[in-house]
């Protein structure tokens, strides 16, 4: 589908309503406007929430992820770094400590 639409101050744009009913994009939804060779592209953007890791939550994946005795030392007193207790915090481990 094609159609004209024009620029207008502050540089705005209007999408056609028929376009945008059939991309679903509403008032206030976020667009990604991309600088092509032959001109400008804008497609929907699709947002992912951002999760916020707490230190605990962090020692958790340094703990759960080493893959070897070495390792787990060096999670084990990066985690005591942050200022906790690495017995303290739930986590799986590899090297079967």
């Amino acid at each position: 589908m094609v159609e004209t639409s024009r620029v207008g101050r502050r540089g705005t744009i209007v999408i056609p309503a028929a376009i945008r009913h059939r991309l679903k994009i509403e008032e206030g939804a976020f667009v990604i406007v991309e600088e092509r060779e032959d001109g400008v592209l804008i497609r929907p953007a699709a947002l992912m929430p951002i999760e916020i890791y707490t230190a605990e939550r962090r020692a958790e994946f340094l703990l759960s992820n080493a893959v070897d005795a070495e390792d787990y030392a060096r999670a084990r007193e990066e985690v005591r770094a942050m200022g906790l207790d690495p017995d303290a915090i739930p986590h799986y481990t590899a090297a079967g400590n």
